[in-house]
């Protein structure tokens, strides 16, 4: 049985580690502040308040 997996090229990583780097973690970054952002207006519009801390 042939459990080798094929090696990654350096292109290949360096190519990952662009779009991680430039494309994926800022979309999640904006996605995570976007998404608490969106959480306390919908906390504002059905308390009618401000949460504290």
């Amino acid at each position: 049985m042939d459990n080798s997996q094929p090696v990654p090229t350096k292109t290949q990583e360096l190519r990952a580690f662009f779009f991680l780097t430039v494309v994926a973690a800022p979309i999640l970054a904006v996605a995570i502040v976007g998404g608490y952002g969106f959480f306390v207006w919908m906390y504002q519009l059905f308390t009618g308040s401000l949460p504290t801390g």
